[in-house]
């Protein structure tokens, strides 16, 4: 549940940080980071929910 809430608290983050960032490069990247989370992120819902 530890990782599950960091995952949660990083994906907010990095779209918020991307959001806010005027450099294109660094917002794209924040952005992938955020879908990297949020792959783990499903990966565990779904193995706690088993």
């Amino acid at each position: 549940m530890v990782r599950i809430e960091y995952l949660k608290r990083q994906i907010a983050r990095a779209e918020r940080l991307a959001k806010a960032i005027l450099d294109r490069q660094t917002a794209d990247r924040l952005q992938a980071y955020a879908a990297e989370c949020r792959a783990e992120l499903s990966e565990l819902t779904l193995k706690t929910a088993a």
